[in-house]
């Protein structure tokens, strides 16, 4: 687990600075391709076995809890998804994501269409939650079920001043059993911050 600067003064490393929003895109690529660090769980749920993997630095914290396949299903069919609509999302590496501004110097600014993920040699982007409203759509989920699942996603894009935080259902879209890093980007006080968990596990 660690936070990397986007464009820091002397290359690549895992120091943990920040740079001006205006950073280079070739500076983040070679952010993204240093040194892997693995992230083991911060705890593991005794019941369930669900891991959480969290990371702190600059007085923010993200933090992602694995969401069991069961456990979504049965979420999403209580309120109007049918089984195999339900089994969709269920499958897709599904995570409760935590953010939190804790002692952050001023507000943080996020944009979930600028986090990553890296699996298999391949970065790819977070499923758009538009994406998964449409798909409910055109397969006839109703619309009480289709406002259900909005709000208890994580949010597309917020803002959250010190002491400010949000949670919610964020799917990275990978089969069950995948390995990822997570890459997540934010402004505070108009720098760049980028941090990672890398080695993260989905449910079996």
């Amino acid at each position: 687990m660690r936070f990397i600067p986007q464009n820091g003064p002397n290359g690549t490393h895992s120091c943990r600075l920040s740079v001006p929003y205006a950073a280079a895109a070739a500076a983040v690529v070679a952010v993204l391709v240093g040194p892997t660090i693995s992230a083991e769980p911060v705890r593991v749920d005794p019941e369930t076995g669900a891991a959480t993997y969290e990371t702190q630095a600059q007085g923010v914290s993200l933090s992602l809890t694995q969401l069991l396949p069961d456990q979504v299903r049965a979420f999403y069919v209580a309120r109007g998804f049918d089984l195999a609509d339900a089994d969709v999302f269920a499958e897709a590496c599904v995570y409760m994501t935590v953010l939190r501004n804790d002692t952050a110097p001023g507000t943080l600014d996020f944009r979930l269409s600028d986090w990553e993920v890296q699996h298999s040699e391949e970065v790819r982007s977070l499923p758009p939650l538009d994406d998964w409203l449409a798909q409910w759509a055109a397969r006839g989920v109703p619309d009480s079920a289709r406002l259900a699942f909005r709000w208890a996603q994580f949010p597309s894009e917020q803002s959250y001043a010190p002491g400010e935080w949000n949670q919610g259902m964020m799917a990275t879209g990978l089969p069950p059993g995948s390995r990822f890093d997570l890459i997540a980007r934010w402004r505070i006080a108009d720098q760049t911050y980028e941090g990672r968990l890398d080695d993260v596990r989905c449910t079996d």
